[in-house]
This record gives structure tokens, C-alpha cells and sequence, in this order.
């Protein structure tokens, strides 16, 4: 969409009928079902765009109904088009015309006829600009329910505008909201100067008492359900456990529903991967191939699960009015670190991964509460970095579970607090200002349309295959090749166990199979050491050593800041054992390497400094990818990733020195 629409022809030249294309801008106050529709209207062909000028997103699609062609653009909800916000910014240039892209030929003001009396002063305020107009009049079948009654005909005439009832949710009225839209015209009627002001307000209230009617027609008083439900919801202590346990609902269904399509994507990319194997020969195409293309892949699409659920399970809450509620809890804690109620999510949400967590950050509506949310998210431990965890907290209390589970619960926790108060930091130095003030209403109760939050899944598992998903594929075939390059050949020892292996390979196969094995893992140790990132290992030792590292855990670190699970399979690979942490005798094997010069690799000190560096350091490159992409700056994912590392750098050293100098 980057010119002005115009009258066009579609179709073949066997007589197909005149299309008229119009370019509508939707706009409304947050919470009126704006999107709702735009989805109806739009289904998959639309997009999300950031127009040149803005950092706001904002969607773009195209309605098709017969002859009638409309380019609609959806944007921001905001409570008022004059606030000096971004927001609200962008929805001036685009009503106004200054951003060429999205430059309307007619406005449609979505309002929601359960919430009249301030959805009235923002549409006398979009009138005022004089762009042809139309009012759909949203959840219309709510507003009946309630026992409202609305007089539409004479609602237009106070707006001077056609007005039309529509059912977003359930697709009532869409026919005769586009007729009207065919219709706009410019309205003459005269409005208050400024919204929100004493006489806007007077000139709402008067507007509803001629067109509304009926129980609870202009602001009742009367103790209601919802009323006591939001009682409920938005206690400081009852409100709060409520929160706790949706969202322990949530994080539970993000964590252990999606494990099923991940562990099936996985399988799928592993087939794929030995099928190429066994039909290439060997050689470094094969190898390029399934290791870095197909397992590149596989990194990028492995993460899709998690993000469709997260999307899909928040906009089913943020359709059913809860997600306002919970914002409006949390933000009596999370203020006190210079975040808003709105940033709990993503921050729960970055326990499963840190990727749809960033990515959740959307919900934000400051860009500073935004992007300090985004810089503090990698601290929330995520999944991968459950088997570090196990191996390390196994390694330092071997036989003592209690200990052990306390240190595992103990990595959660210096997580949550190391990203608070790095958030509190931040918005006292480079994201310094007033927070805005959490401004927000409590939207009607309704059913979820499970239709708009499929929509929303698809474009946000677009948006992230799209952009994110092409830098860490790249990450991940340059770490492949950093790996597997130059080419060592195996060290005499591995030769020599193939030989034997050969030897009795027809009396004893099961013995032939292990020392195969046994070869296979010095090779790739050797191979490890000799590589490009075996060799930077070798030079970064020096920078890890007074955190107790050795050559070994250096390479390790190292090759983990690809994905912070790598460390495991590393560590594995540099021992000659078996990745599986849950098993005990390769607890045990780990436990029992050595350094170059015999001593242990995994002494206590080492262990409890390498544990904090894995809890506070930023190792996930599609991490900054992501926070490249939501910022759209190199700026925030460098400081990200320089203040994590060197954070977690300086505890890991404290930790080495302290418990050395106690004996570990």
C-alpha cells in the first residue's frame, strides 16, 4: 500500500464488473473490537506494518466483498487523537494525510455501544476532521442483552453521519456497514473543542439521554455481577491470586501443551536430516545441507509452537476482558520497578522461551515501559535452560535433593530479580522519563471470537518466520560452520578402536558397536578442539579463566551463545559421553573429567560460578534477532547482550571467589 487508492478496473476482458477500491482507516479506543473486525473483514489478506516515521504497528489488509474492493488500514486504540503519544500521533498523520501510505479516502469510528459515554467524545473528536465518516456501533447484541436500547436514527443526526449496528463477534450488520461506507460523507454537525473536557463530557451525556434507553442507560449505580466480579478481580489480594492461577494456567499450557508439536517438529527435521544423509555422499555439501541448512531450519521452525499458543491463549484473554483486569493488578507491583502492569506477561512468558515473551511486548503501549521490558526478559529463565540447571545443580549436590531443588528454585528467582531491578536501573539512566500513567477501562465481559484469534496467531507466526526466523537461521549455519571447519582428521586412538571394531565386527557386533562409539566420540572431540570455535575457545580461556573455566568449559560457554541448550551436548561431545542429563552415570562421567593438567573440570566453585553465569548471561543469538526485529535498532540488542554477559560475568566471578574461599 504505498499509493493513494483510486478507481480501478478488475478482472478479465470477458465483461467483469468495475471494482472500486477505497482506502478506509478504522479507528477507536482500545477495547471496542476494532481489530475484531478488521479481522472479519480482512481475514488472511493483511499484514502488519510499521509506516515510514513511526515505531507503531499498525495493520494493513484488503476487504473483498462482490464489486466492492476496500484497503483497509487498522490502527492504534487510542483514548484520544490530540495525547501526545506515538499512538495517537500515528493516527492523526493517517486521518490527516500526512503519511502517504495509509492516506484514507473515508474513516470508519468503531464504538462500542456498551461504553457510549466516552466512545462519543473520541467520535466527536474524529469528526471534527473533517474525512468522510461512518460509526458502526460495536456489540450492538450486548448493549440488547443488558437491556439498553439505542435510537440509531437519532444518533446519526446528532453526529450528522450514518450509524450502523454491527455484531463484530458474530458478523451481524457487516452488509449494511459497508453500503454506508460507499455512502461517507463529511459531517457538518458542530462538536466540543477538546474531548475530555468539561464540555464534551456535557455534550456525551446529552447525546445519551436523547438516543439511549432502557436499565443502565446512563451509567447506573446498581450493584451488578460484573460489578462484583471486578470486585473480585481487581482486589489487591484476592485480584492477585486470581492472576496467579490464569496465568499458572497459561505458562502450564504454553510449557507442556507445545512440547507435543516441537518434539514432533524436531522428529521431523531428524528424518529429514538422515534422509539427506543416507541419499548424499559424504562431503561438505551433505554437510552444510543437514547440519546447517535442515538444522537451521529446525531451530527457527522449533520455536513456532510456543509463539502460536502464546498468542492465541493471550488474545482469547485480552477478547474476554480479563487481560485489562490483570494488567491493572500488576501494575501496583510493577511500577515500583519502572514497569507496567502490562509487562508481566511477556515477563511469565519468557519462562517457556524468551522469543514469544519479546514478542508479547506489543501489549505495551509506552515505547520506554516497552523496551525496558524487552531488555530484561532474557534474565526469566527459559526451557533451555532446564538441562543445564539439572546437570549443574546435580554435579554440586550429588546425593542431596533437597539442596539440589532449592538451588534449581534459587536460578528462578536471581533471574526475576536480576531483570526487576535491572528494569528499575534502566528507567532511571537511558529510558529515563515519567511512566505513563496506566490509563486504561475495564472492557465488557464477552465470549472470545476464536476466528480473530487465529487471525492474530497466523500474522504473529508470519511476522516471526518472516523476519526473526531468517537471522536465526543464518546464526545457526555460521555456528555450524565454526564447528565443523577446518577439517581434523582423527587422532591415532580413534583409528586404531575402528580397526579394532572392524576386527570384531562378525564374532561380537555388540562389541564392535561400542568401540565404534567410543571412536566416534574421540573424533568429535578432536574435531571440537580443532575447529574455528575450538580455537576461539583456546584464545577466550584467558577471559574465563578466573571464573574457573578450562579450555573445555570455555569452548562450551562459547558454543552455547548460539542456544543455551548446546552446552550440554558440548560439554558431552569434549567428555566422549552421551547428552542425556537424566541419566546418572553421565551425571557421573561429567563429574569425573578432567582438565589437561588431571584435575577435576567440575569443582564445586566451578560449578556454582558457572551456574550463576548461565542464569544472568545473554547466550540465545535468536534472542537479540528478536529484539533486532521488536526495536528495530542493532542499539538494544547490543546493550542487551554487553550488559547480560558482563553482569553475569562479575557474579560468576564473585561466586568463584566466595566459595573457594569457603573451602569449594
Amino acid at each position: 500500500m504505498t499509493t493513494p487508492a483510486t478507481e480501478s478496473t478488475a478482472g478479465s476482458s470477458g465483461g467483469a464488473p468495475a471494482v472500486r477500491v477505497r482506502r478506509v482507516a478504522l479507528v477507536g479506543n482500545p477495547n471496542t473490537g476494532k481489530t475484531t473486525l478488521f479481522n472479519l473483514l480482512c481475514g488472511v489478506r493483511s499484514k502488519t506494518a510499521n509506516f515510514p516515521g513511526s515505531t507503531v504497528e499498525a495493520r494493513v489488509g484488503t476487504c473483498v466483498r462482490g464489486a466492492r474492493r476496500l484497503e483497509l488500514v487498522d490502527l492504534p486504540g487510542v483514548y484520544g487523537l490530540n495525547l501526545d503519544l506515538p499512538e495517537s500521533q500515528l493516527c492523526r498523520d493517517c486521518i490527516e494525510g500526512r503519511i502517504g501510505a495509509c492516506q484514507p479516502d473515508a474513516m470508519l469510528v468503531v464504538l462500542d455501544a456498551n461504553n457510549l459515554h466516552r466512545n462519543l467524545q473520541f467520535a466527536a473528536a474524529a469528526l471534527r476532521r473533517g474525512v468522510p465518516t461512518v460509526v458502526a456501533l460495536n456489540m450492538a447484541d450486548l448493549a440488547a442483552r443488558r437491556g439498553l436500547t439505542i435510537d440509531i436514527e437519532h444518533l446519526a443526526q446528532r453526529l450528522d453521519c450514518e450509524v450502523v449496528a454491527i455484531s463484530a463477534r458474530r458478523g451481524r450488520g457487516i452488509d449494511e456497514l459497508l453500503a454506508a461506507l460507499d455512502r461517507a460523507r463529511v459531517s457538518g454537525a458542530s462538536f466540543p473543542d477538546r474531548s475530555g473536557s468539561a464540555e464534551a463530557a456535557e455534550w456525551a451525556d446529552a447525546v445519551l439521554r436523547a438516543s439511549v434507553g432502557g436499565h443502565d442507560a446512563v451509567g447506573s449505580s446498581s450493584d451488578t455481577f460484573t460489578d462484583r466480579i471486578d470486585a473480585a478481580f481487581t482486589h489487591p489480594v484476592l485480584g492477585m491470586l486470581v492472576f496467579v492461577a490464569v496465568m499458572s494456567g497459561l505458562f502450564l499450557t504454553i510449557f507442556w501443551l507445545a512440547k507435543i508439536p516441537m518434539d514432533l517438529i524436531e522428529l521431523l527435521f531428524s528424518t529429514a536430516g538422515d534422509a539427506l544423509r543416507s541419499h548424499l555422499s559424504d562431503g561438505a555439501v551433505r554437510d552444510l545441507l543437514v547440519d546447517g541448512v535442515v538444522g537451521g531450519l529446525a531451530g527457527v521452525l522449533v520455536f513456532i509452537p510456543q509463539i502460536c499458543l502464546l498468542f492465541f491463549l493471550l488474545s482469547l484473554l485480552e477478547d474476554t476482558g480479563y487481560l485489562a483486569r490483570a494488567a491493572f493488578v500488576m501494575d501496583r507491583v510493577m511500577c515500583r520497578f519502572g514497569l507496567p502492569g502490562q509487562a508481566f506477561v511477556p515477563l511469565l512468558s519468557s519462562h517457556a522461551c524468551a522469543l514469544p515473551g519479546i514478542m508479547a511486548t506489543r501489549l505495551i503501549p509506552d515505547r520506554h515501559d516497552r523496551l525496558a521490558t524487552i531488555l530484561v526478559a532474557p534474565f526469566m529463565s527459559c526451557t533451555a535452560r532446564l538441562p543445564v540447571y539439572v546437570l549443574l545443580t546435580s554435579l554440586l549436590f550429588a546425593g542431596r535433593p533437597l539442596l539440589a531443588g532449592m538451588a534449581f528454585a534459587a536460578c528462578y528467582l536471581l533471574g526475576a530479580v536480576a531483570a526487576l531491578l535491572t528494569a528499575l536501573l534502566a528507567r532511571r539512566t537511558i529510558l529515563r522519563g515519567r511512566s505513563r500513567p496506566m490509563v486504561l477501562e475495564l472492557p465488557s465481559y464477552k465470549w472470545p471470537s476464536l476466528r480473530s484469534a487465529l487471525l492474530t496467531t497466523l500474522d504473529r507466526a508470519l511476522v516471526f518466520v518472516k523476519n526473526a526466523g531468517t537471522v536465526i537461521m543464518a546464526i545457526c549455519v555460521v555456528m555450524w560452520w565454526l564447528s565443523a571447519y577446518p577439517r581434523v582428521d582423527p587422532p591415532p586412538q580413534a583409528v586404531e578402536l575402528r580397526a579394532q571394531a572392524a576386527e570384531v565386527a562378525s564374532s561380537d557386533p555388540a562389541a564392535a558397536t561400542e568401540l565404534e562409539a567410543a571412536a566416534d566420540g574421540i573424533a568429535r572431540r578432536n574435531q571440537q578442539i580443532g575447529s574455528f570455535a575450538g580455537r576461539i575457545g583456546a584464545i577466550a580461556q584467558p577471559v574465563f579463566q578466573p571464573l574457573g573455566f578450562d579450555r573445555q568449559l570455555t569452548v562450551a560457554v562459547l558454543t552455547s551463545f548460539m542456544a543455551r541448550e548446546v552446552f550440554v551436548s558440548t560439554m558431552a561431545v569434549l567428555v566422549g559421553t552421551s547428552d542425556d542429563v537424566s541419566d546418572r552415570k553421565v551425571v557421573e562421567q561429567l563429574a569425573g573429567a578432567t582438565r589437561d593438567d588431571g584435575t577435576p573440570v567440575f569443582t564445586m566453585a566451578t560449578s556454582a560460578s558457572l551456574l550463576v553465569f548461565f542464569v544472568l548471561a545473554m547466550q540465545c543469538l535468536p534472542t537479540l534477532a528478536v529484539t533486532r526485529r521488536e526495536t528495530g535498532s542493532w542499539r538494544w540488542p547490543i546493550l542487551q547482550f554487553g550488559w547480560m554477559s558482563g553482569l553475569a560475568w562479575a557474579l560468576a566471578f564473585l561466586t568463584h571467589a566466595v566459595v573457594s574461599a569457603l573451602g569449594g
